[in-house]
């Protein structure tokens, strides 16, 4: 118990620091000191933003927890609770400039001093804002929270979920704290200055109405989608712990045993039930409609974890499309779950165009928020769970290969489900092969990840117009980096004069790639080659040729966005 309350409050520590948190530091800044029109003493300077922040953590995890069964339950729309906190917000921000209106909301509590919102010594007025701005802050959901979620959706709720929901809240709020104490803290020094804290007291009052109109307009997501998500890798592997996900798993449930269809070596083996597609995310090819694992009894279910910009996921699809064209008629359903790997992959834009342009018919569910992924307890892309006509899955596949393998389970799953069903001759021809030559692993080019395999001078970490200078003599299997470049998380950007080499082991070799421009590579032996770059990022070939060691020199246009380099 204690690991898993650790867990839960560094994950709530890492999203009370996110980008997604942002829009709240204005907030609870302001509403912090909202209450400090009288004289301060040293016990109101941080009671009321203390309760203030406790009516958050409080709102905040019974949100999550409870909140959207109870609303499904009482016939209510989702997005109730968020518009009373819009609403809560604005009132709260009318009240602070125009003091007529506070008098009027505070009337209706005038025999209860310690409901008064605007004394600094009250109670339940502060704890009733924080109540509000919980609702505000349930959004910023990483993968735990959103798993979180889904265990009170689905009315799973056990002690361990219960311990990981207060632990997160209370670590998400403590940043939290620190603003509205400040806010607190200066209100309180301008008590002096009647004319200032006048001036803070109306200027607060129109920020507060200003954040209620911007998260009413959902601007505050485009600003969460411009400022890089620092924090998403961390988030991430944290919610894979197994204590997060075994706390997170359905209450009395043995869960999905991945690893005995792993012993099985690609044999057909009882592996548990298989989970739901949860997390109430987009769905394409469905018309809209979310499938069910519950509602797909009676058909063999190949489900397929993909991300688009995977270059191992696009060889591997072919395959997948093969066999539900082959199979569907029966009794096959693909359900592809596209969880992304970076950023730009979130973008259901993004993902829809991917879905057509590869020509995938079968349905699929983006799982942003790593619901699903977590689920299944996934750690590759791609991967496959074989799920039979009861619901439970019989074989797992991890990686590129063992397609023959795979296509027989299909086979062999589509019989005991339907005996008297006629099938044609499997479609996946040949037997596997893969090369014995080495190949260089995936390469990352941003900070967060680009440490591993960067070899060259310069400083790889978050900043704009940073200078690089390559290496004479690169090391097999990374990189460096000439010019100038802007540096973010998961790419760096060309700004001038910029190139990287890269030293490869591998026959073919591809990159992610965004922005406008063009880019030349040069490898000695080989044509130079132009290719031009259009667009959000997506997957260019650089090299088609014979199995080589070769060194990669690339020039880059400005405004050319670099991601990843992948070998094939």
């Amino acid at each position: 118990m204690v690991t898993l309350a650790l867990l839960g409050l560094i994950s709530g520590l890492i999203t009370g620091v996110s980008p997604c948190v942002l829009p709240m530091i204005p907030i609870v800044f302001v509403a912090g000191g909202a209450g400090e029109e009288r004289k301060a003493t040293a016990r109101s300077t941080w009671h009321r933003p203390l309760l203030i922040i406790f009516g958050i953590v409080i709102s905040f995890g019974t949100i999550a927890l409870v909140g959207t069964l109870v609303l499904s339950l009482l016939g209510l729309p989702t997005g109730l609770l968020r518009w009373a906190g819009i609403v809560l917000l604005a009132l709260v921000g009318v009240s602070l400039i125009v003091p007529q209106v506070a008098h009027l909301l505070e009337k209706p509590f005038a025999k209860l001093p310690s409901w008064t919102p605007g004394r600094s010594d009250g109670v339940f007025g502060p704890l009733l804002l924080g109540l509000g701005l919980g609702t505000l802050y349930v959004p910023c959901a990483g993968p735990v929270l959103a798993a979180i979620s889904i265990a009170g959706a689905t009315a799973e709720i056990g002690w361990q979920t219960v311990v990981l929901t207060i632990s997160f809240a209370l670590g998400a709020a403590i940043p939290l704290a620190f603003f509205a104490l400040a806010g607190a803290s200066m209100t309180s020094r301008l008590g002096a200055y009647r004319k200032r804290q006048k001036a803070f007291r109306i200027g607060g009052g129109v920020i507060l109405v200003v954040m209620a109109v911007a998260i009413a307009a959902n601007l505050p997501a485009t600003l969460q989608r411009l400022v890089p998500s620092y924090t998403s890798g961390v988030e991430r592997v944290i919610a894979r712990q197994d204590a997060v996900t075994n706390a997170l798993r359905p209450a009395g449930s043995a869960g999905l045993r991945t690893d005995v269809c792993a012993e099985a070596s690609g044999r057909l083996a009882d592996c548990g039930a298989a989970p739901e597609f949860r997390g109430g995310a987009q769905w394409f090819n469905t018309d809209g409609r979310a499938l069910t694992v519950a509602g797909l009894r009676g058909k063999v279910v190949l489900v397929d974890f993909w991300t688009y910009s995977c270059i191992n996921c696009q060889r591997d699809a072919p395959y997948v499309k093969k066999w539900y064209d082959a199979y569907r008629s029966a009794g096959l359903v693909v359900v592809g779950v596209h969880t992304p790997e970076f950023a730009f992959e979130r973008d259901a834009g993004n993902v829809g165009h991917a879905v057509q342009d590869e020509g995938i018919g079968y349905p699929v569910v983006q799982d942003n928020d790593f619901a699903v992924w977590n689920a299944y307890r996934n750690l590759y892309w791609p991967a496959k769970y074989l799920v039979d006509g009861t619901g439970n899955v019989r074989a797992t596949a991890f990686g590129e290969g063992n397609y023959a393998n795979t296509e027989a389970n299909i086979r062999a799953l589509l019989r005991q489900a339907n005996p008297s069903v006629t099938l044609h001759a499997a479609v996946t021809g040949g037997v596997d092969t893969s090369s014995s030559a080495p190949t260089t692993p995936e390469i990352y080019l941003g900070a967060a990840r680009g440490a591993a395999s960067y070899r060259g001078t310069g400083d790889l970490t978050v900043g704009r117009g940073k200078t690089f200078m390559l290496n004479a003599i690169q090391p097999i299997d990374t990189f460096s980096v000439g010019g100038r470049f802007d540096v973010a998380d998961e790419s760096i950007t060309a700004v001038s004069e910029a190139s990287v080499r890269v030293n490869t082991r591998a026959a073919k070799v591809f990159t992610v790639l965004s922005g406008t421009g063009t880019l030349r590579v040069h490898s000695v032996g080989m044509a130079d080659k132009e290719i031009g770059v259009s667009g959000t990022p997506r997957l260019y070939t650089l090299v088609d040729a014979q199995s080589a060691q070769r060194v990669l020199d690339i020039r880059y246009s400005p405004g050319i966005s670099v991601y990843t380099f992948t070998f094939g």
